[in-house]
């Protein structure tokens, strides 16, 4: 399709010049979350090498357990703010109700920082007697008392990233979310353990770069805000009613993704809970183009759904869910196909959780092929479905891991995650296209898979003709000219072309959107 054509249907259809903005305006966001997120997850990715190479499998396991119980607590302690600050911030933007808006953004952020300086209190007294009496591992007191000390800086930082996305600008997000703060982090551990300090010094390292992001994203906010005269008015109510059901159902979601860390830790040693962190750190990175994307639907869900664009809601739903899979699959693949050299990049010790990482990438395929349904209940109102999804979904994974770990170690607990993932994903489907009348796939998708096999069949031909190094190099570079070159073939969709021509050098963002 030509500029001129582009140009002309854009002209005489304006509810198509909106879809088309849209577009434009999530990709342009998303493509800068997707800068910052790919640095962000190398950087926990050399942290977990770092921690690897020099301190040994253990140590990996106790920073683990450590960072899930800040990502469990920190959930805690936002309360479902996060999501409702980027909701109500976009809705409130959409009404012109600068006071409500003032007024959203202070008791957000005023609750989630309270509730987490009480939750980081209680888990720094309470560090000695879940390390002997729960854990049966005292070496996990340092970690635990320092994501206390970390978990207001944290939940600060979250909530107030999540107020600025509702501007529908991803700059704030990624500049200091997904860039500043991981390279921080990475940093500060690296110069830790250059100089002998161990885990107490990452941990340290990861309590400065929290506390920093923190004030970086304050600032951020502010500069967003600018001067609002209007007296901040306050609709508890709404906000409380949406992010309470929004608090259990993001709540739950954090637990099936470390609920399995952390019932491994009560199971197994730390050294194979560090093998098992290893594996979902790859496959983690191969996927990492969900939560950028997300990040740059999420306003814009919310913001559609309130002003009834219908079709245009339904177009970037399409969209956001074929990015997510085109951009997962080759890392994904990469995963399945040379996982044993990925692996070895850790230690030779860490070639035994190949069949983990299998069975998490297949997991998280899965996950990627059915797009933000999740988030699409959530964000046009509708937390109660996602409350009962994501429960159901933390109910099931217990369980399977307290059957599973037993018998089969960590390869059960990959299981266990990979079958609660995929079931809760079905389920969200069916209820977005029951209740919104919207379905997250089209052609685009087969056209994904087909050229994702083939470069699955070259990557393990790679991997079954080479070793070591090699393998890797080479097999990465099979499975990505392959799977590009086929895409390429096989053609790409009238969104996908605008979106390439846009971002080419000089052509103007779309109006009334901020990257």
């Amino acid at each position: 399709m030509t500029d001129a054509t582009d140009d002309l249907q854009l002209a005489d259809d304006p509810e198509a010049d909106e879809g088309a903005r849209e577009v434009l305006g999530m990709a342009r966001g998303g493509a800068l979350n997707l800068v910052g997120a790919l640095f962000s997850q190398i950087a926990f990715f050399l942290i977990t090498v770092l921690l690897a190479r020099v301190l040994g499998r253990a140590q990996v396991g106790l920073y683990a357990q450590g960072f899930a119980f800040l990502s469990l607590l920190g959930l805690l302690s936002l309360s479902g703010f996060r999501a409702g600050l980027t909701r109500f911030v976009a809705v409130h933007l959409a009404d012109d109700d600068p006071a409500a808006l003032r007024g959203t953004v202070r008791l957000g952020l005023g609750l989630s920082a309270g509730g987490a300086a009480v939750l980081g209190a209680a888990l720094w007294l309470a560090a000695p007697w879940l390390s002997h009496h729960f854990f049966s591992d005292p070496h996990l007191v340092t970690p635990f008392r320092y994501v206390g000390a970390t978990l207001p800086a944290s939940v600060f930082a979250d909530a107030a990233l999540s107020a600025t996305q509702g501007y529908r600008t991803m700059k704030p997000y990624a500049y200091v979310g997904l860039l500043f703060e991981p390279g921080l982090r990475i940093s500060l551990t690296a110069l830790a353990l250059w100089t002998n300090h161990g885990l107490r010094g990452a941990m340290i390292a990861l309590t400065v770069s929290n506390y920093a992001g923190a004030l970086a994203a304050a600032v951020a906010l502010r500069r967003l805000m600018g001067r609002i005269t209007e007296h901040p008015r306050y609709e508890p109510r709404e906000l409380f009613g949406f992010s309470a059901v929004s608090w259990l159902a993001s709540l739950a979601s954090t637990g099936l993704i470390w609920a399995d860390t952390i019932i491994l830790g009560v199971y197994r040693s730390s050294a194979e809970v560090g093998v098992y962190q290893v594996a979902t750190r790859l496959v983690m990175l191969a996927a990492f183009v969900m939560v950028p994307v997300n990040a740059a639907f999420a306003p814009r869900i919310a913001d559609l759904h309130r002003r009834a664009r219908t079709d245009n809601l339904r177009r970037t739903y399409a969209a956001a869910t074929g990015w997510i899979l085109r951009l997962s699959l080759p890392g994904t693949i990469a995963c399945i196909a040379l996982r044993h050299q990925l692996l070895e990049l850790f230690g030779r010790r860490f070639v035994a959780g190949a069949t983990v990482t299998l069975v998490l990438a297949l997991g998280k395929l899965v996950d990627s092929a059915t797009g933000p349904c999740g988030l699409m209940l959530n964000m046009s109102g509708r937390p109660v479905l996602s409350l009962v999804d994501n429960v159901g979904a933390l109910v099931i994974n217990v369980v399977l891991n307290l059957m599973l770990i037993p018998h089969f170690g960590i390869t059960g607990s990959a299981y266990a995650w990979a079958i609660s993932l995929t079931l809760v994903n079905v389920v969200r489907v069916v209820q977005v296209g029951f209740v919104l009348d919207m379905y997250p796939f089209d052609f685009g998708e087969a056209k994904a898979f087909v050229a994702g096999g083939i470069a699955l069949l070259a990557g393990l031909v790679v991997a079954h003709k080479t070793h070591g190094l090699v393998a890797l190099a080479v097999g990465g570079l099979a499975v990505g000219l392959m799977y590009i070159g086929v895409l390429s073939l096989l053609g790409i969709g009238a969104d996908d072309q605008l979106v390439l021509q846009s971002l080419r050098p000089g052509r103007a963002a779309p109006a009334g959107d901020r990257p």
